[in-house]
């Protein structure tokens, strides 16, 4: 993804500790026999591993008993117990599978991620992403225990061959691109260690060469999406399960389908199978039904036998069995295991069916036959019940349910005497029992909210959870503030909104049973509340209907522990260079001066192409130029002392002063100027500034050297112009700016005067001693597009102020103070995530994920995959800057009893009506005013008095004191007939006051408790003073009230548009 790809912060609100487990539905299921640990993932996005404790390693058959059941008064089922569990995703799990030797666990989630998670490592990590896809990951299918990958596909209709060791992606293939359709989601996979089999909602079963990606075949013959696939070991064989509630039996060599199962009578949504052959398969459907379904040693499919085993409340999305037992996930929080039913029985007919089963000779071998393998029993034998049976197929000749099916009595109508309603008359055809009617054990699972509802304030959020308790939540302080028991949502809401209107700063959602909150850089500062509507514990002094960015203040508390790192390794750092300069300055034996050879070379002791300080002169490295080579003098590595401008002379040499390091710096200089050169000789490129005290370059001496051969005769300064060749600046410029990706304006170039300005030291790698030896790479620092870029320009502003001589470095990060945003104590457990937008998908990948109680030590990995503007916020307090969103309103007096405060003049009270109204409709009237919609209502009322009343003499205010009443105490603000609260803004206002379009129209009037002593009729009104009660700012136009707001933002304009 580029690096310009959008990124948000969100934060999970913890929930009440409990037990492990999931809060929402599960969808899938994974089991590790040989530890005893069944895997469960769920749509909160997180895995659960449970210790079952059972022995599910196959044993002889003599030492197990098939069929024990829980009824049995002496029977205890083994407790499952929690054992673990990850935040895997931020989203749905929608599978898991287990891989290399059960040591591996893969998910697929709709956060587009496929994750692998190691839970045996000696050295446990979090679920590290080894794919990602552009859409929602659906499936993820193992070729077997042994391979080193994993197959996933989703609706992104891409099926990715993923390394688990790390590699990457093997393999990916275009699920759609061979039939040119826009079609191929992938809602089914399958794979072993030569082929893959997918389906989706096209109702096509596609298989492919898990070595070139090409499709091998395609079965067509599904009517419905296909939901599930199975591959036989030897690759043969493939079963489908669809929602058109049938399961098809695909033969490869065939290359058709082979049989088709109706052994449901609703949408089959799992298969599941441990058989190489696929003789013995588990098969699940939306109404609950979990059926059994044996082939072994039959002819023909449809003569096996097929159990209803059970039934869930709902529909099953994942079935899954090991040894005596069967797993179930459902769309409840719970897991539920089930004892499995041996198919090996007899099933107990009714007499007068047994009697027509023996009497039929001929159908005799359709029937299905005990298998040849099965264990003997121990003690008496428990039969399957007739009404457990399910239906093969159409076809199936057992069981007959009833004579009423004419399609079932046709079978034996050839070779039956006896009337068809004789067959079974006793019998209700349309009911199936299961053989387990309860779970063997149930892994209970945890309470996840399913609905929530943010209020007006936006601050706060009402949550409904699966057991149908009713929570209100503080988005702020990341907690829950009270609990409404079990109600309807809809009936507490009205009880604890309020009316405000806030504008939005954050997303809320409970996808994955948790109250999560998106902030974007976008939209998480618009939102602002008013510092004196806060209860806190600590009282702090704040400003005068100061306001509170939420956005910034949430951010500010939720990253604390990584401003605190970032301020611990800012003063470290500083610590560090100014000991490093220290020690420069301090070395042992180090010489007061060195003594310069006295040379006869260009510009030596000229002050205005060379310095006046001695300069170590540079090794030669056996490579001599002409002596009229220009700029050939070791006094260009220091820009030249300027001459001509006294006023700045001053300055530029205290920077200058000679020190011992001063070598150091001039060899800085002296690579940064060699960058800019192009094509030119090593000596001749140090560029001349053009004297306007910015350092810039006019021309360079290998450009004179070059472009002009009368100049080798007259040997020159770089730092003097050559006014001959008027292309020179052009060429100074490019140089520069191509090295700076800089534009000058050259106007200001001064193209006659010679005076030379210093120019600032440049940061430069510390690591490199010669600066002959570097690269332009290694000089040039390049500043990262993510939170560290923030930090490096801070760093690079140290080093700047060292260079120049600086003996200490104040810091520059400044998160802001508890008086701007008060202190926020967000539980530890509160999750942090920094997540990316995936433009082309719509998808959204997770970079970080961390706790606030441990960001502290996870600072690396933040300043990598943090965006800048979050390092802004954080560490210098800067909010990117947006354009004030304001409300245009019109002002009024009530029913004419107050002056209006049209600016073309103040009214006396007793006027007539025509002259108000014809005074308020005039061209130069002005009282349609716009504000910052979070203006309060008692702004407008100072706003009011002052225009309105004159202003109090100095005598006035002595006398009053403190007894002089506020606007807000002796005016009110009427809207639609509703009196306004002094502290309702302009947005509440127009929300759920005005309710409508167009301009706010406000009316005032006094309500006596003052007398209100009218501004004479003067004509005009006086001018306001620029530092008034209301911080009013006056404009003809919206764009001076653009312009206002910048600097007041209670600022109400004047204008005729807005």
């Amino acid at each position: 993804m580029g690096r310009n790809a959008r990124k948000r912060i969100s934060y999970v609100l913890p929930l009440a500790n409990s037990a492990g487990g999931h809060r929402l539905g599960v969808n899938g299921l994974a089991i590790d026999p040989v530890n005893s640990i069944l895997y469960s993932g769920g749509r909160d996005g997180v895995i659960c591993a449970w210790d079952l404790h059972l022995d599910l390693v196959s044993k002889a058959h003599e030492e197990r008993d098939p069929f024990a059941d829980s009824n049995a008064p002496n029977y205890k089922p083994p407790p499952t117990l929690f054992r673990q569990q990850v935040q895997a995703h931020t989203h749905w799990i929608n599978d898991i599978v287990l891989a290399q030797s059960n040591q591996a666990l893969v998910s697929a989630s709709s956060d587009i991620t496929v994750k692998v998670w190691r839970p045996a490592a000696e050295d446990v990590l979090p679920p590290q992403t080894i794919g990602l896809h552009t859409d929602y990951v659906k499936r993820v299918a193992s070729p077997g225990l042994s391979e080193n990958w994993v197959a996933s596909g989703g609706l992104d209709h891409k099926i990715s061959l993923w390394d688990l060791s790390g590699g990457g992606q093997k393999l990916q293939i275009a699920v759609g691109d061979d039939e040119n359709t826009a079609k191929g989601s992938v809602y089914a996979l399958a794979a072993t260690s030569s082929i893959l089999a997918s389906g989706g909602p096209e109702s096509i079963v596609r298989v492919w060469d898990v070595r070139t990606g090409k499709r091998i075949t395609k079965f067509v013959g599904h009517t419905d999406n296909v939901r599930d696939v199975l591959i036989t070991q030897d690759g043969d064989t493939i079963l489908t399960a669809s929602s058109d509630q049938t399961v098809k039996v695909w033969s490869m060599t065939a290359g058709r389908c082979m049989y088709t199962l109706t052994m449901h009578n609703d949408s089959v949504w799992s298969l599941y199978s441990d058989h190489p052959q696929l003789s013995i398969f588990y098969s699940s459907d939306r109404s609950g039904i979990v059926a059994k379904s044996d082939v072994r040693n039959c002819a023909e499919m449809d003569e096996g036998l097929s159990v209803a085993v059970c039934q869930e409340h709902e529909g099953v999305n994942k079935v899954i069995r090991s040894s005596d037992y069967i797993w179930t996930a459902t769309s409840s929080s719970s897991i539920n295991r089930w004892n499995d039913v041996e198919t090996a029985a007899d099933v107990a007919l009714p007499e007068s069916y047994r009697w027509h089963r023996s009497s039929v000779g001929t159908t005799r071998s359709r029937y299905p036959s005990p298998p040849t393998a099965s264990p003997p029993m121990n003690g008496t034998t428990p039969k399957i019940p007739f009404p457990a049976l399910l239906r093969m197929s159409n076809t199936a000749p057992f069981p007959l349910f009833s004579a009423k099916d004419p399609e079932a009595s046709t079978v034996y109508s050839t070779t039956s005497t006896r009337k068809p309603s004789e067959v079974l008359s006793a019998a209700d055809p349309g009911v199936v029992v299961p053989c387990r009617s309860l779970p063997d054990f149930s892994i209970e699972g945890q309470n996840g909210l399913i609905k929530h509802v943010l209020l007006n304030d936006r601050r706060r959020v009402l949550t409904l959870d699966t057991a149908g308790e009713v929570i209100l939540w503080d988005l702020l302080q990341c907690a829950p503030i009270k609990s409404f028991g079990k109600r309807h949502l809809e009936d507490v809401a009205p009880e604890v909104n309020t009316q405000e209107t806030v504008a939005h700063w954050c997303a809320v959602d409970t996808r994955t049973g948790s109250l999560t909150c998106v902030l974007e850089e976008n939209y998480c500062f618009d939102a602002e509340m008013y510092a004196d509507e806060l209860h806190l514990e600590e009282k702090i002094d704040f400003r005068e209907d100061q306001r509170i960015n939420l956005g910034k203040w949430i951010l500010r508390y939720l990253f604390s522990n990584l401003i605190d790192e970032e301020i611990k390794r800012d003063e470290d750092f500083r610590n560090a260079l100014v000991e490093e300069k220290k020690s420069g300055m301090n070395r042992t034996n180090a010489p007061a001066n060195i003594q310069i050879p006295e040379n006869h070379i260009n510009g030596w002791t000229d002050a205005v192409s060379g310095p006046t300080s001695s300069s170590t002169i540079r090794a030669t490295n056996s490579f001599h130029l002409p002596i009229t080579t220009p700029g050939l003098q070791i006094g260009l590595a220091t820009p030249g002392i300027p001459t001509s401008s006294p006023t700045h002379a001053t300055q530029q040499l205290y920077t200058l002063l000679p020190t011992t390091e001063e070598g150091s710096q001039l060899s800085r200089t002296t690579t940064q100027q060699s960058q800019t050169r192009e094509g030119s000789d090593y000596f001749s490129t140090t560029p001349a500034t053009n004297g306007h005290g910015n350092g810039k370059p006019i021309i360079t001496s290998a450009e004179a050297s070059t472009t002009d051969p009368s100049q080798e005769t007259l040997p020159q300064s770089p730092s003097e112009e050559n006014p001959t060749n008027p292309t020179h600046g052009k060429k100074g410029k490019a140089l520069f700016s191509k090295k700076f990706n800089m534009s000058f304006n050259m106007k200001k170039f001064g193209s006659t005067s010679s005076t030379v300005e210093v120019a600032k030291p440049v940061a430069v790698d510390e690591k490199s001693e010669d600066s002959d030896s570097r690269s332009s790479k290694t000089d040039e620092k390049i500043i990262e597009d993510n939170f560290f870029g923030a930090v490096q320009k801070i760093r690079q502003g140290y080093e700047e102020q060292v260079a120049l001589g600086a003996v200490s470095v104040h810091t520059q990060i400044a998160p802001s103070l508890p008086n701007e945003t008060p202190v926020l104590k967000p539980p530890a457990s509160t999750t942090i995530l920094i997540q990316e937008d995936r433009p082309d998908s719509g998808g959204v990948a997770d970079l970080f994920e961390g706790k606030v109680g441990s960001l502290g030590q996870q600072v690396e990995l933040i300043e990598k995959v943090a965006p800048v503007w979050l390092a802004d916020i954080l560490l210098r307090n800067q909010i990117p800057f947006k354009d004030i969103v304001k409300v245009s309103f019109i002002l009024e007096p009530y029913q004419n009893t107050l002056p209006s405060i049209a600016s073309d003049g103040y009214i006396p009270l007793f006027v007539p009506t025509e002259k108000i109204v014809r005074a308020n409709t005039a061209p130069l009237s002005n009282n349609r005013l716009n504000a910052n919609r979070m203006l309060r209502a008692r702004k407008i009322l100072s706003y009011v008095a002052e225009r309105i009343e004159p202003a109090p003499t100095t005598a006035e205010k002595e006398k009053e004191g403190e007894e002089r009443l506020k606007p807000e105490e002796y005016l009110e603000l009427f809207c639609q007939g509703q009196l306004i609260a002094p502290t309702m803004t302009l947005a509440s206002i127009r929300a759920h006051v005005w309710r409508g379009g167009g301009d706010v129209v406000l009316y005032y009037r006094a309500n006596g408790r003052k007398e209100i002593k009218h501004a004479p009729f003067i004509g005009t009104p006086p001018p306001l003073s620029a530092t008034g009660s209301t911080g009013v700012s006056e404009g003809k136009a919206s764009s001076d009230a653009g312009r206002s707001s910048q600097h007041s933002s209670r600022g109400i304009v004047e204008g005729k548009a807005c």
